[in-house]
Formats: C-alpha cells, structure tokens, sequence
C-alpha cells in the first residue's frame, strides 16, 4: 500500500529514521518527530528525496502529556485520518543503578513509558473511531531480560511492554486497530553512544550488531501485514538470551556481566555525562552509529545521510 497517513516518533535518528525513510520509498505522507528541529529538517528533505511528497515535521518531546494531542489534532486538519504510527523515541543510560543519577534514570523511563502512554492516549481514539489503523511501538530486547549497568534502560522497556500488551488485548474489540510490538536486539544506531555513561568506559553495541534498516523492513511489514498479541524478534539471539534469562537464571546471572563487559564496553575512558538524555545533540542524529569503528575497525559506517538513502525491502 501507498498514500497512507504515517506517524514516526523518534524519527530523526536511528531506527525512527529508517523507518521514516522506508515509508518515504512507498510514497507514503509523513508526519516526522522528535526533539531537534535541525535533525528534523535534514530528515525532511531526505524522505522527500526518497519518494514522499508529504512530510511535516513537528519538533516535540513525547515525554510532555500534551505534546501527542498536538501532534494527532495537526495530523488530522492537515489530513483528516491517520494510518499508521510509529513509536520509536528512547533515550539510553549506562551504570549502576547506584550510580545512575535519579533525573537521569527518571528521564529514560519517562520516554518510554509515559511516552507510549501520551502517544496511545492521542492516538487509539482516532483508530478506533476510523475503525482501522495500526499502531507500533519498537521496543527491545532489553524488554525482556535485564542486563547490568542497564537498569535504567530495561526498566524502561519493561514498562512500555506492559503498557503495549495490555494494549493489545483492550483494542481486540475492534479487528481493523492493530497493536503491533517490535523488539530488535544489537542495532547500529546513535543511541549507544549518545547515551548517558556512568560506568567510566565509552560504549558500544554489542555483537551481532544489525542494521536499522533491518528493523524498518520489519516495521513496514507489520505495517501492510499487522501482527497483534505477538512480539516481533528483530535479531538472531534474541530467542536464546530470553530463554537463557527465563529458564536459567542462575547460568543467566553469572555470565551476563562477565559478557556485558567484554561485548559492550571499550577501553576508552570517558566522564560521566548525561549524554542526550535531557536534551538532544543534533549533530550526532543520523540513521546509523559507528560500529564497527568502536571495535577498531577502520572501515567508515558514518557516511553522510543522503549516502543512505537506498533502502532495500
């Protein structure tokens, strides 16, 4: 299908960007956003060049309780109906929960959960009334096991599993609204080294590390092809490390930490920071991060975006 009405929140970085670039390829009209304005514009202008002819970009942060309401109520004057929304706004931590600053750790729950939240409350309505469109939330891995010196991370999405769950099942009264969750694992986005760090050593995706575009491909798919009540794996080991967490708890805990260490973190000091979680840092905002630069591979990863525009489905 083409010529829907797609929403992506988080879409000027990462997987958000992807995705937006991937319904741009369809021809579909946008409504792009996020925090930074510039980061935005840049997004603009390469999903136009990708095949869209519509793209509005709103610069909001889903965390506010009334920015969703503003972001729908425009949608629908400029459009009159919405299709699709996609929901991959995050902010990263690293460190202890000891360590984690509690406006820090408080920040990056917030983002997820009370993000879907705002999100779903605006949204859903209007699905509902229309009697059909799907809504994602991109979720994790991370959403399903726990990992040390991520807490604040999991606890996230954790909660914004919940809260996507739950939603499946309030919505099943109406078969045309679709409720769909995605959960990559490793992906080589920004994110991992925009976070907030608290551990005192730079960090990285840990392997294997799959493209964004790998997790957008999915996204358009449950987008013509939804798939409710259902988690959609996007990686290889995810089944093995939640049934790992799940059925082996004990192996799970003593192994968990020893490999977090050697697959996450580099051996490059850093300070602490915040990174973006209070704010953005535009740029820094592309589709993809620079793996596998932080193993001391010196093959490039960070070409410019318009290098980045040829999508395959």
């Amino acid at each position: 299908m083409s010529g829907r009405v797609v929403l992506v929140v988080g879409a000027s970085s990462g997987i958000g960007l992807a995705t937006a670039l991937a319904f741009a390829a369809h021809g579909d009209d946008l409504m792009l956003v996020s925090r930074s304005e510039e980061a935005l514009r840049t997004a603009q202008a390469a999903c136009r060049s990708a095949g869209s002819s519509e793209v509005d970009i709103a610069t909001e942060d889903i965390g506010d309780p009334a920015a969703a309401g503003r972001i729908v109520e425009r949608i629908l004057d400029r459009h009159g109906r919405l299709d699709i929304i996609v929901h991959t706004a995050a902010v990263m931590g690293y460190g202890t929960i000891e360590a984690m600053p509690a406006d820090v750790f408080t920040t990056i729950v917030n983002t997820a959960v009370h993000g879907t939240l705002h999100l779903a409350q605006a949204v859903l309505p209007v699905l509902r009334r229309q009697h059909a469109g799907v809504f994602i939330g991109v979720n994790s891995l991370l959403g399903s096991v726990t990992v040390p010196q991520m807490g604040a991370y999991a606890a996230s999405k954790w909660g914004q599993r919940a809260i996507l769950r739950t939603l499946q099942q309030e919505n099943r009264d109406k078969p045309g609204v679709h409720v769909c969750i995605v959960s990559p694992g490793s992906i080589n986005t920004p994110i991992y080294y925009q976070g907030a760090n608290y551990t005192g050593q730079a960090t990285r995706p840990p392997s294997p590390v799959l493209s964004p575009e790998r997790v957008a491909t999915q996204i358009v798919r449950l987008a013509d092809r939804p798939r409710a009540h259902v988690s959609v794996p996007v990686g290889p080991g995810n089944p093995l490390v939640i049934a790992g967490f799940r059925l082996l708890p004990f192996v799970y805990d003593r192994l968990v930490g020893v490999l977090f260490r050697l697959a996450a973190l580099t051996r490059t000091t850093v300070p602490p920071t915040p990174g973006n979680v209070h704010r953005p840092i535009p740029d820094q905002e592309q589709v993809h991060g620079h793996w596998p630069e932080s193993l001391g591979d010196a093959r490039s990863v960070a070409a410019p975006l318009h290098a980045r525009r040829r999508f395959r489905h």
